[in-house]
């Protein structure tokens, strides 16, 4: 039974050296491409967009805010490679209308030539229970960071399918791999981003355009100190356990990762383990890649069942810690009233 096994191992490795060569895609470079990042005037898009330029890219960067634009623009052009580098920046909310999203990602395409490659990276969150989301918020969120996404993508795919090149990058989350607490919405509009990409990566790969979607943890940026200051306690708590990112960081991971054509873009050790539990039926880049994946998930899947429980119990302290401090709260108002009706 051992020698058979063995035997198949051995097969199976043989057929997937002898698959290898035409799987993975080849590495392109950014000298004199043109990079199109939308959420490109702060945090992890701004530094995705500072990546790329100092790869010798150049740059449309487009976002809501024109004041935060240009001194995007200003910062990343700082680190111009050389004297015929350009940034340019549009100010576009890219989930409102595909029209303008179209008209303008052609209007930039006519200034800088066709797009290599486009980064969405525009995003909302939102940390509050399910019941205190508005449903406002719930269909806001999926419109910014799932329809932004789709938008911007459908403006450039017909261009990338001519050329038979280019590269697209979806900025998810690892919220987007595991739900958590307080993300409900959040998460479910990272969650949609992979659902669309391993669709669009089938339809796509044989005019040699690669799809990477991104896991990035929390990440030190400007948007993610504001969210803190909302944040729940319970999703404080658990998001520690991943540790916290420098963007610079962060944006040179997802730019390597898009070059080279990877599918999954995941950052530290709790990224790589949340990528290969979740992997399921996702596109593979090489066959090592593949092969760490299946004979490393049975332990991560083991080692995933302490952080589940770890995340339970912190919301059940959280939650029992608040049911005491309102027991003493009602006690102490109640003897207070009591007091002040024996007095009178």
């Amino acid at each position: 039974m051992l020698l058979l096994l063995c035997a198949t191992l051995f097969v199976f490795l043989i057929f997937l050296y002898v698959l290898s060569p035409r799987l993975p895609p080849r590495p392109v470079s950014l000298n004199g491409a043109h990079v199109v990042v939308t959420g490109g005037s702060s945090g992890i898009g701004k530094a995705i967009a500072i990546e790329c330029v100092k790869r010798g890219a150049f740059i449309t960067l487009v976002a809501r805010n024109e004041q935060k634009l240009f001194d995007a623009k200003k910062e990343v052009e700082q680190h111009f490679m050389n004297e015929k580098q350009v940034v340019q920046c549009i100010s576009l909310d890219v989930s409102k209308d595909f029209g303008q999203v179209k008209s303008v990602m052609k209007q930039a395409q006519e200034k800088l030539g066709p797009v290599d490659m486009l980064v969405n990276c525009a995003g909302i969150s939102v940390s509050a229970r399910f019941e205190d989301i508005k449903p406002e918020e719930f269909r806001r969120i999926m419109e910014v960071n799932y329809l932004g996404s789709v938008y911007s993508t459908m403006a450039v795919i017909p261009t990338m399918k001519e050329r038979r090149h280019g590269r697209i990058v979806f900025v998810s989350s690892q919220a987007g791999q595991l739900g958590l607490f307080g993300y409900s919405a959040y998460s479910a509009s990272k969650f949609a981003l992979r659902g669309l990409s391993e669709a669009l990566q089938m339809e796509v790969k044989p005019y040699n355009i690669y799809i990477t979607v991104a896991y990035p943890p929390d990440t030190d940026t400007p948007g993610y100190q504001e969210e803190l200051k909302s944040m729940l306690e319970e999703t404080v708590l658990i998001s520690k356990t991943s540790g916290l990112f420098q963007a610079p960081y962060v944006a040179q991971v997802i730019v390597r990762d898009a070059m080279v054509g990877k599918f999954s873009s995941s950052i530290g050790s709790d990224g790589y383990m949340l990528t290969a539990i979740t992997c399921g039926m996702s596109p593979f880049t090489s066959i090592m890649e593949a092969l760490l994946q299946v004979f490393s998930m049975g332990f991560l899947r083991f080692v995933s069942l302490f952080y589940l429980q770890s995340f339970d119990g912190i919301v059940q302290r959280c939650m029992f810690r608040r049911i005491t401090e309102k027991r003493s709260e009602t006690s102490l108002f109640g003897s207070s009233a009591g007091l002040e009706k024996k007095d009178h």
